[in-house]
């Protein structure tokens, strides 16, 4: 049996959760630079038309409140975000004209 991580509202974007409900920017960056660029595409499609539904849906509770499942719909709309960039300006995972980027945070935001 598959565990949900997602509201049911989302069920659509459950495909997605396993891989991209990450909790730390590092480790979207992370993923965002070892996946292929048609998988960030897919993800991206997939996702980018629900982002003010999932918004909405988070800002139903109070941040300090948040149900499971929010908080994981949350780290997947922050993985969207990270996987925009790549295909909406860079057109590949990585960043352009970056040499060996990398993102290293010391402190993570909460949630």
């Amino acid at each position: 049996m598959t565990t949900t991580l997602l509201p049911p509202a989302f069920a659509d974007l459950e495909r997605f959760a396993h891989d991209w409900c990450l909790k730390t920017e590092s480790e979207r960056y992370a993923r965002r630079l070892a996946s292929p660029m048609q998988e960030l595409i897919d993800f991206y499609d997939a996702c980018f038309p629900r982002i003010e539904d999932a918004l909405a849906y988070c800002d139903k509770f109070p941040l300090e409140e948040l149900p499971e499942d929010a908080i994981h719909l949350l780290h997947l709309m922050y993985s969207l975000i990270m996987v925009a960039m790549a295909v909406e300006i860079f057109q590949q995972p990585k960043p352009v004209d970056s040499a060996d980027a990398e993102l290293a945070r010391v402190s993570e935001p909460w949630p």
